[in-house]
């Protein structure tokens, strides 16, 4: 409230007089003419009261009271130094003490002839003092020091400002950085994720157009069991007829299964060659391993035709489980459960899009079987080959560490681990590059270290100095990467060499003895399994047959949980 009577009484002084430099310019205008209404005031009571009495010593006092005031506001009003305007409030102090002084004994204690010297002395000290502080204090007082003080006070006020509008800067500075760092790597993971949806787009792209030239096909591959013993292959059109048989028997089905796979690569680019054979010789080569028997088994492992994978007999059910996860199952029309994800998802949009990938994958997916080990091969999602040694279990024991940009490459790398794995030195190598412990063939060497984040690892180091194989991943102790050294050393010799296109079903038995199966993406991830163990291999060779056959025509629906 006082601030603004001060610019509005600054205000009325600047319209009506001009434009003020200091406040005490302003507040002693008001005083001077405060003093004048005062003496003033004193006049007219005197001419309307009585002498001798209270209200004729009030109009003194007042009269009296106008000289101190008219004297502060002249002085205050000239540009002095702190020490005379000091003076000048201190004399207005002592004259206002004379003042009501003299009110309080008047007109009693006053004498009408000399007055009371002591209450006069008081009033024209104070008036004396107003007077020093307007002529003789300017005179002894040092302008200099007061200018330097006035002056460092407002260096000190400036700097201070400073000081406060640079740590605001430096601040808002910072600041600022962090919206740049920040803003820069959202951009970064919008363009990693703009390139991972691209990929696996083109990826999804590439599965549609394999899964519908397989839904094109007429025919289908059946594997099954001469009268021998030994298995074979043939390629029956949907009509009935033989149209391809493999020739001859195979001395173990997992290389009919390779043989059938041959036949499915080079078939459709293959040239024609005439030979001149008489028929006789034909036959007897036909005839070499024994002809087909006509009460065949029935196949246990066959691609769908278009017709029966649009005939489902099979439906896809979404459901919440008791976790608040996402999962689906594949339960045939006679109620049993032939598939399910093996896995939760966040939310129900997830368990869709992975129910989507096991429909456009089952039809085209290559049966392997893992019998413990076996090397898998495949193309990843940049088109570089990649090979990885996989355990029944679904373990990664070894893998390329690196992709190669040919097949047959990829197959040199893969056959160098089979040939040197076994008798591989064993060097740990340690935080300054001194190896110990070494043993085994000089043509390679396992490596064993710990990394950056304490984890143990090993690589396979060719003498040339290639790294031909790595563990993948990290084990959480020394003896781990040891035992996971052997376990390479121990299966991968003899390990079977499987080709992955997009996925691949692969039958193995688990720890309780049954039979199970798994479909594997090729970028190593799990996308469906049975759910269930099987008495005997062919149950769930059988069961593949059953999922391979409904799961693309599938419908999908929304259970409970408990359905």
């Amino acid at each position: 409230m006082a601030s603004d009577e001060q610019r509005s009484s600054g205000g009325l002084y600047e319209r009506r007089i001009g434009t003020p430099t200091t406040d005490d310019e302003v507040n002693g205008f008001w005083l001077f003419g405060f003093g004048v209404l005062l003496g003033l005031a004193g006049v007219v009571l005197f001419f309307l009261t009585e002498s001798a009495t209270t209200a004729r010593g009030l109009a003194y006092a007042l009269a009296a009271l106008a000289p101190p005031f008219v004297m502060l506001g002249a002085v205050i009003r000239f540009p002095l130094r702190r020490s005379g305007t000091f003076f000048g409030y201190l004399g207005t102090t002592v004259s206002v003490i004379g003042v009501v002084w003299f009110v309080n004994i008047f007109p009693g204690g006053w004498s009408t002839t000399s007055g009371e010297p002591t209450v006069i002395a008081v009033y024209g000290a104070g008036l004396a003092l107003i007077g020093l502080a307007g002529t003789v204090v300017p005179l002894l007082s040092d302008p200099v020091r007061e200018d330097y003080e006035r002056m460092r006070g407002a260096a000190v006020a400036a700097t201070t400002e400073r000081d406060e509008t640079s740590t605001e800067l430096e601040a808002t500075e910072s600041e600022l950085e962090a919206v740049r760092e920040e803003l820069q790597t959202t951009e970064s993971a919008l363009a990693e994720i703009r390139e991972e949806l691209s990929e696996t787009e083109s990826a999804l792209d590439a599965a549609r157009a394999e899964t519908a030239a397989l839904r094109e096909s007429k025919a289908r591959f059946e594997l099954f069991e001469d009268a021998g013993g030994k298995p074979r292959w043939r390629l029956r059109h949907r009509n009935g007829n033989v149209i391809a048989t493999a020739g001859q028997g195979y001395s173990s089905r997992g290389k009919a299964q390779k043989g059938l796979h041959s036949v499915r690569r080079n078939a459709l680019g293959a040239g024609i060659l005439r030979i001149e054979t008489s028929i006789a010789e034909a036959d007897s080569v036909a005839a070499d391993d024994g002809p087909e028997p006509a009460d065949a088994a029935d196949p246990d492992v066959a691609v769908p035709s278009e017709d029966e994978a649009s005939a489902s007999a099979a439906t896809f059910e979404l459901f919440e489980d008791a976790g608040g996860d996402w999962r689906w199952r594949l339960r045939h029309d006679n109620g049993n459960v032939i598939g399910d994800s093996g896995e939760g998802y966040a939310s129900k949009s997830n368990a869709k899009r992975a129910l989507g990938r096991v429909r456009e994958h089952v039809a085209a997916a290559d049966y392997l079987r893992v019998d413990p080990t076996a090397f898998e091969m495949f193309r990843d999602a940049a088109g570089e080959w990649r090979w990885r040694l996989i355990h029944e279990n679904g373990n990664v024991l070894a893998d390329s560490g690196e992709g190669y940009s040919s097949r047959s490459k990829a197959r040199q790398g893969l056959d160098s681990v089979r040939s040197n794995a076994a008798d591989a030195a064993l060097e740990a190598v340690g935080d300054d590059g001194a190896s110990g412990d070494a043993d085994g063939s000089p043509n390679a060497t396992f490596e064993l270290y710990e990394d950056a984040a304490e984890e143990y690892r090993w690589r396979l180091r060719h003498r040339n100095g290639n790294i031909i194989a790595d563990s993948g991943e990290g084990y959480g102790s020394e003896s781990g990467a040891r035992d996971a050294i052997g376990r390479v050393r121990e299966y991968s010799p003899e390990a079977d060499v499987l080709e992955v296109g997009n996925a691949a079903f692969e039958i193995y038995e688990d720890a309780g003895g049954e039979w199970r199966w798994r479909l594997r993406h090729r970028n190593g991830n799990i996308v469906a399994d049975s759910g269930e163990g099987y008495a005997s291999r062919s149950n769930a060779v059988e069961a593949v047959t059953g999922v391979k056959a409904n799961a693309p025509g599938a419908a999908a629906e929304t259970v409970e949980a408990g359905e």
